[in-house]
């Protein structure tokens, strides 16, 4: 009897002394998000002309740094369809300038799309002051 206390006394200890560590000492484990800031989906869509007299409709959405899209709208509330975000208007643009005239395949292929997407994201570095991470379109109907 004595013998058998000698072995599952200390393998207790051992378990009771992990737990402990384990739900008061350990640090928690820092999570990366799949998804680095804010989603911010322009509220009107875009139909906008192609090459070839084709047409797309689309649905763009913007990765902002956190902190970025405001929550209320200061002052006068922009124009019906537009968002809260201060330089919308010159975000449509550059989505216009850059969608306007491509083809309609870059649109319905996966490498043709991420190609705007990384010439949008560029132009709208350029042209804004909006931290913009990441371009989405959210959808795309070319017709």
């Amino acid at each position: 009897m004595k013998g058998k206390l000698k072995i599952v006394l200390p393998l207790t200890l051992l378990l009771v002394l992990g737990g402990l560590y384990k739900v008061v000492l350990a640090k928690p484990v820092a999570t990366k998000h799949k998804v680095d800031g804010q989603v911010y989906v322009l509220p009107k869509e875009f139909l906008l002309n192609l090459a070839d007299n084709h047409f797309v409709k689309l649905n763009v959405g913007l990765v902002l740094a956190d902190g970025e899209v405001p929550e209320k709208v200061e002052g006068t509330p922009p124009p019906e369809g537009f968002g809260p975000l201060p330089q919308e208007a010159v975000v449509r643009d550059v989505i216009t300038d850059t969608i306007t005239d491509a083809s309609p395949q870059q649109l319905v292929s996966r490498k043709g799309r991420n190609g705007l997407k990384a010439k949008l994201l560029k132009s709208l570095r350029a042209r804004t002051d909006v931290k913009v991470k990441d371009v989405l379109f959210t959808d795309v109907a070319v017709q």
